[in-house]
């Protein structure tokens, strides 16, 4: 089977998804690249995340052609392309409808550093103008909002997109960044947060650089 062992990382984070409450029902799409052959192996459109097989995952090329499968790709594998395609250091796309994230998308509010764990993302998380899913529109909407600068956009009306070099990367950033906008929702809910001046933002993103095992 081409992509064997992507195929089983979309299968397994999938349901990852599910369980961590980073979306309901068979919303959400997540992908990974192969570096090596520049392929995509990206979730099916549509399916129960736990009964979705390595064989319903589909393959397709950097130029939008399916390569591998008999299932229809997720119908946002246009918003996921353009990263692999524009971005170097982007190994994996995780899209979501987390709860918090999906309501300050609504209100087409960006997310500033009223904590400093929104690093992960770099200093804020923005907001992508609303388009309609499943177009190149929102795909352009998402890019042109995260640019090189950002690793998570939120998407008005909508949810997050949230990438990385590899797959336990960018779930992990999409699951602090929905934790980031829950912080962020229910502190403005009882007053008006405190926002980190972007020199120790700055720190920040310096420190993150070697958190960890790195």
């Amino acid at each position: 089977m081409l992509l064997e062992e992507k195929r089983q990382v979309i299968v397994e984070y999938g349901k990852k998804l599910i369980t961590a409450g980073l979306t309901r029902g068979t919303g959400g799409n997540i992908s990974v690249l192969d570096e090596k052959s520049k392929l995509m192996a990206i979730s099916p459109s549509g399916m129960d995340y736990f009964e979705t097989k390595p064989e319903d995952v589909v393959v397709m090329d950097l130029n939008g052609k399916i390569v591998d499968g008999f299932r229809k790709p997720s119908s946002e594998w246009r918003m996921h392309l353009i990263f692999y395609q524009k971005r170097e250091d982007v190994g994996a796309v995780v899209h979501t409808h987390s709860m918090f994230a999906t309501t300050l998308a609504t209100l087409h509010w960006e997310v500033p550093p009223a904590s400093y764990l929104i690093a992960y993302a770099g200093k804020k998380v923005p907001c992508a103008p609303y388009a309609t899913f499943g177009t190149q529109e929102i795909a352009d909407a998402a890019y042109n909002a995260m640019g090189e600068e950002y690793n998570a956009v939120l998407l008005a009306n909508h949810g997050l997109i949230a990438v990385g070099p590899d797959m336990p990367s960018a779930f992990g950033i999409a699951e602090i960044i929905e934790m980031v906008c829950e912080i962020y929702y229910r502190a403005k809910c009882v007053g008006e947060p405190v926002i980190l001046p972007d020199e120790e933002m700055e720190l920040m993103l310096e420190k993150f650089k070697t958190y960890g095992q790195k």
